[in-house]
């Protein structure tokens, strides 16, 4: 007979994934014949702009881009990344030894704690935050510490909360600004205490910037931008969002020499890059990014009214978002975020996420996310309108 199969306590360990569970219940409503607006998944609706298929389509006819790509990524890329990053923040980082391409940020943002973190170490996490800041601590064998966003800090960590004894014993801090869920940012000052706390008790801040370019208003920091952060900090950027790439796979790091090294001797020992027509086609998007990203912004800012404004004529309380396209609302009275989003499947055919799948911080709130068009919005508003809350 056959073993039984066990898993690994570290997978035991491991709620289910969100995205997995709302895409399940998703489908179970379609397969029912349900006319379903998924507002669940932060997934671009709209395609890759034709500037940068064209150029994979023109790039992988190369027959010498088939092969294994560089471990470091290729030259052309880290120089168009360092071009950007001098562009847009006003920082110029080494290309040879500073940035990184990497497979999508995801990734690299699982396999950087394997970089920086030992068993029993702490890794500081965001609560409500993405999933997998707390998984990647728990794998490389590190215990998350729960760092809870306060909605009357902007939906930043109070620093001062955080004890002396965690402050010893802390390796790594994620941070992830403009922030999913809660759509909140983060200025210079808040970067710079954060800089000067990592430096002060030696631990390293990994920034989440995937929603960096989807902005309304004024264009978020960098915490590269703050002297010396590179000492102690690398950011984590991606196309997926900012060109509608999320299927191509592709992003990069950016920070100190010696934490970039670090992360690629991690990922040289599970990975073997991005393909190299990718990589081009990567090289098209950010050295034209100033003319590619402005219409989609736009396209956002043009949903998040429709459905801010519709919401609000509802009468219910929802804060508007500077950044990322997403809709952080407060659940209704007497609702938390799981019976919120269950009765807004059941009676109005809407997917939306509940907030304690990001952590407990995110109970009582739910996220929307602003990834069909505007019509399939304002239909939204309306079957809420008829629900009983």
């Amino acid at each position: 007979m056959p073993a039984t199969f066990v898993k690994s306590e570290r997978l035991r360990q491991l709620p289910p994934y969100l995205f997995a569970e709302i895409d399940r219940k998703k489908k179970a409503a379609i397969a029912a014949g349900r006319d379903v607006i998924n507002l669940g998944v932060g997934d671009p609706d709209t395609p890759t702009p034709e500037v940068i298929v064209r150029s994979l389509q023109r790039h992988v006819e190369n027959p010498s881009y088939h092969q294994y790509a560089l471990d470091q990524g290729s030259p052309e890329l880290r120089r168009s990344i360092a071009s950007f990053f001098s562009r847009r923040y006003g920082v110029d980082p080494d290309p040879e030894g500073e940035i990184l391409p990497t497979i999508g940020s995801k990734e690299a943002l699982a396999h950087f704690p394997l970089a920086v973190v030992d068993p029993g170490d702490v890794g500081l996490v965001p609560d409500p935050g993405y999933p997998v800041y707390r998984s990647s601590v728990r794998f490389a064998g590190g215990e998350a510490f729960v760092m809870p966003l306060r909605p009357d800090l902007g939906f930043r960590p109070d620093l001062d909360a955080v004890p002396a004894d965690i402050w010893k014993r802390a390796k790594l801090m994620f941070l992830n600004y403009p922030n999913n869920p809660t759509a909140g940012s983060a200025d210079l000052a808040f970067f710079e205490r954060v800089v000067d706390l990592a430096r002060e008790h030696g631990f390293v801040v990994a920034q989440d910037a995937a929603y960096g370019e989807v902005y309304f208003d004024a264009p978020p920091p960098s915490i590269l931008q703050v002297p010396g952060a590179k000492d102690v900090a690398v950011e984590f950027h991606s196309l997926s969002k900012t060109f509608n790439m999320t299927g191509w796979r592709v992003g990069f790091a950016v920070g100190g020499a010696p934490l970039i090294a670090a992360l690629a001797q991690v990922k040289a020992n599970a990975d073997s890059g991005i393909f190299t027509a990718v990589q081009m086609a990567a090289v098209t998007a950010l050295d034209q990014y100033e003319t590619i990203t402005p219409p989609i912004r736009t396209l956002y800012k043009e949903r998040r009214d429709v459905l801010v404004t519709g919401l609000k004529k509802l009468g219910w309380d929802v804060p508007t978002p500077e950044a990322t396209f997403y809709v952080w609302i407060p659940c209704p009275a007497g609702y938390d975020s799981s019976s919120t989003c269950s009765k807004l499947l059941e009676e109005a055919a809407l997917v939306t996420t509940p907030g304690l799948g990001f952590g407990q911080s995110g109970d009582g709130f739910f996220r929307m996310a602003l990834t069909v068009d505007s019509p399939r919005l304002e239909e939204a508003v309306d079957r809420i309108s008829k629900l009983s809350f």
